[in-house]
């Protein structure tokens, strides 16, 4: 692989774990000639859907446009690259999941706005006030009415369940 820094095209792997719930493998890499480290994801090319817009156009699916949209609602936001990459594995997954050949970008939107009420409910908000084109404020009002009786994501990640679950 040709090094980011100086364009070298010999690096060489200095570790390889697997990341993203085993979806993905890490490499950590060094450049032979300016000894610089830097770290790669390998991950198998998919045949993703195509979307279709809501004006009915047909598009293909742009995984780094979900990921900018994701971005954009958790900057500033206490939530790790990992977790931002398990999130886009989520969604990929389930798009692939869906066996289809076309998907609505309403499905895709909806994906991220499960992934990130999950992550961050700032985010989420932040989201679906773009997403969701809100009338009035008191539909607002009421999304955040609804996620105030909720656990944070925070909490529910500290939480241990005390009984296993069954269906496991």
């Amino acid at each position: 692989m040709k090094c980011p820094f100086c364009g070298t095209p010999d690096t060489r792997v200095v570790d390889s774990r697997l990341a993203n719930e085993s979806n993905q493998v890490r490499r950590r890499r060094e450049c032979v000639s300016c000894e610089t480290r830097f770290t790669t994801y390998e991950s198998p090319l998919l045949n993703m859907p195509m979307v279709i817009k809501n004006d009915g156009s047909r598009d293909t699916f742009d995984e780094q446009r979900v990921r900018n949209g994701m971005l954009r609602a958790l900057e500033k936001r206490p939530v790790s690259a990992e977790q931002i990459e398990d999130a886009m594995s989520h969604i990929k997954t389930q798009l692939i999941a869906l066996d289809a050949r076309e998907v609505a970008s309403r499905q895709i939107g909806e994906m991220v706005m499960r992934e990130l009420q999950a992550l961050d409910h700032v985010a989420y908000i932040r989201f679906a006030s773009v997403y969701l084109s809100f009338e009035d404020i008191a539909s607002f009002e009421e999304l955040i009415r609804r996620l105030e009786s909720e656990p944070t994501p925070e909490l529910q990640r500290r939480q241990v369940p005390l009984i296993d679950d069954l269906d496991e």
